[in-house]
Parts: structure tokens; C-alpha cells; sequence
């Protein structure tokens, strides 16, 4: 049994002992809590590469500040005419929340009621009499025909990178932000994401109404048979093609349940 003379020297050792204190860990600080720069990572960088997007500078979520990430920040430095670092202080992400809070209000202040798609007797969608709008199959369930009514609203829209990422009613559309707005009018998608992102969205495979090919440069959607593209015979820009497309090189998702 210790002496009483090592049981007080154990307890004058541990009272004289440093106080260690463990920080939070990098997954639990909020933006705008520290500065991010080249290997930062935790869900304030994720916050970070999300609003980059909104604000119209394409950025895969991962949570990871990688060179990617240190490019759209440059690039979003350079449009705002601040100081090109790509690093973000506490100041600048309270500026970026600033501006991703104004680009949510207008874009709900802009986003307009879709109108709904006419319809055609067939299983599959088909162009329109014009040529430019689909024609909804009258089989199909109400997202896929809410899906083919929204991309009918933007197909007189160019092809503008980066564009239907920053907000949903845009001057023109990219890959991504041309799938994004498709699948936002069915309700299926809450942000734009970039093809990259496209790669984890909903369901491996092919669905059977709706079918996204994406990979790092591009993505495409094909909706009740009918494809949905910025690239392919004639003008440049979202457009219905109704030319097949091989999906050699690309990886094949589709939202659940369709």
C-alpha cells in the first residue's frame, strides 16, 4: 500500500500538471471561424466550394482546399476585385455570405411558375412542332414531364460556361447548369452541380425516365428518350437532339426511382 507521503506527491504531480486543451475539429468549425488556404479541409471548406458555385464559379464539393479550389477562389478574387491570393480570410468569407445571401433572394424572386409540357401519345418524348421544344410523354411521371417543361423554358438560351450556377434564371447555360435546371424544375435537385458533381448524383445506371452521362468535362441528360445537350449537330447552347450520343467515357447515374 503507497505511503501517504507518494499518495500527496501524486496528487502535487497532477494538479501541477498542464492543462491540455483539445481544439474542435476542422469538420466542426463553421466558415468564417478561420482562414482557409492550400490544404485546409473540414465542412467550412465544403461551405466555401458550395458558395463559390452559387456565386457563378463552378467548384467540386469535397471539403478539401486542393489547387482546384485555390483556382476558383483566384478566380473569384479576380471578379471581385480583391486581393488575388487564393486564400479566404474571415473577411472575405463574410463578404462571400454576404453575396450568396442576396443571390438566394433574387433567384427566389426570379424563379418563375414552369409551364407545363404538351404531351405526345408515345412512350417517348419527342421535338414539337416548333422544333426547339419537347413534347412530354403523357405515361410519364409528373417529375420527368415537370424535367422536359423546365428545359423547354431555357432552350432558346446560348451556351455560356458557368452559366445556371450562380442563379437558376440565367442569360445562358453550361453542361452542368443546363442538367442542373432540368432536374430542379422535377424537384430533384436543391443546387446546381458541376459534371464532376454529376458523377455522385442519385443512382448508379441508367434510369428508366431520366438518365445523366457526366465526367470531368461534361454532362448531359437524357429524358423519356430524348437528349438534352449543349454540344452536338447544329447550335451550341441547351437544346433537345434528337442524333443519339455515344456515353463511351462517361459515368451513367439517374435519380431514384426514375
Amino acid at each position: 500500500m503507497p505511503s501517504r507521503r507518494a499518495l500527496l506527491a501524486c496528487a502535487t504531480a497532477l494538479a501541477a500538471a498542464p492543462v491540455i486543451t483539445v481544439p474542435a475539429t476542422a469538420s466542426a468549425v463553421p466558415f468564417g471561424a478561420r482562414s482557409l488556404r492550400l490544404h485546409s479541409h473540414g465542412h467550412d471548406v465544403r461551405v466555401l466550394q458550395s458558395s463559390l458555385t452559387r456565386l457563378g464559379v463552378p467548384t467540386t464539393v469535397d471539403g478539401q482546399f486542393g489547387r482546384g479550389t485555390r483556382r476558383s477562389v483566384r478566380r473569384y478574387e479576380r471578379r471581385e476585385d480583391l486581393r488575388v491570393d487564393g486564400r479566404v480570410s474571415r473577411a472575405q468569407a463574410r463578404g462571400m455570405r454576404r453575396r450568396v445571401a442576396v443571390a438566394r433572394r433574387v433567384a427566389a424572386a426570379d424563379e418563375p411558375v414552369t409551364t407545363p409540357a404538351a404531351e405526345t401519345d408515345g412512350a417517348r418524348a419527342v421535338l414539337g412542332p416548333d422544333g426547339r421544344t419537347a413534347l412530354a410523354p403523357a405515361s410519364a411521371p409528373q417529375p420527368v414531364k415537370d424535367a422536359i417543361a423546365a428545359a423547354n423554358r431555357i432552350v432558346d438560351r446560348p451556351y455560356r460556361y458557368g452559366g445556371g450556377h450562380g442563379r437558376w434564371e440565367d442569360t445562358g447555360y453550361d453542361c452542368s447548369g443546363t442538367v442542373s435546371y432540368a432536374l430542379h424544375g422535377a424537384g430533384l435537385l436543391d443546387r446546381s452541380r458541376d459534371s464532376t458533381g454529376f458523377e455522385s448524383y442519385g443512382r448508379k445506371g441508367r434510369g428508366e425516365w431520366i438518365t445523366i452521362y457526366a465526367n470531368s468535362g461534361h454532362a448531359y441528360a437524357v429524358i423519356a428518350g430524348l437528349r438534352l445537350d449543349t454540344s452536338g449537330a447544329g447550335e451550341s447552347g441547351p437544346r433537345w437532339r434528337p442524333e443519339p450520343r455515344s456515353g463511351s467515357g462517361y459515368v451513367v447515374r439517374h435519380p431514384a426511382d426514375l
